[in-house]
């Protein structure tokens, strides 16, 4: 089984820190927007002692685990959905995917985070009214933010 996630936010707030964390893969991260253009893709798969058990038991020819696939997706900025910073490409790789993880900066010169989590909500509003098609809306995917803060 295979599930998607979609690690999104603003520009610089930790995306693929948070990617490069979680699949160990290398990755370019520089303190500038719009250093991931095309999506960093990685696969992780999840330990689940119960499969484990259950193998042991049946002893399967193959043991299949449950993976996720992280996608890093470039930074999002105000009017991404007019074209803003590529904003129609980047919005566009989230609908494949089955859930958002939004890395939200909490440190430094953002004493106001919940203003950044507005401007993301508003993206993926905007670009859901666009669609023609009414399945699959990224306003309305599982969602959890992610707060990188300075410890």
């Amino acid at each position: 089984m295979s599930f998607s996630v979609a690690i999104v936010g603003l520009p610089n707030v930790g995306k693929s820190t948070l990617f490069k964390a979680l699949t160990k893969r290398q990755v370019d991260i520089a303190p500038y927007p719009f250093t991931t253009i095309s999506p960093n893709v990685g696969v992780v798969a999840v330990p689940d002692q119960r499969l484990e058990k259950i193998a042991e038991v049946i002893k399967p020819e193959k043991i299949t685990p449950t993976v996720i696939e992280f996608i890093d997706i470039a930074g999002l900025v105000k009017n991404a959905h007019k074209g803003e910073g590529l904003g129609n490409q980047f919005l566009a790789q989230i609908r494949n995917c089955d859930a958002i993880a939004e890395v939200v900066k909490a440190f430094d010169k953002n004493p106001t985070p919940e203003d950044d989590i507005e401007t993301i909500k508003i993206e993926l509003e905007m670009k859901d009214l666009e669609s023609k098609e009414k399945e699959n809306l990224l306003s309305k995917k599982p969602l959890i933010y992610v707060y990188n803060t300075k410890d």
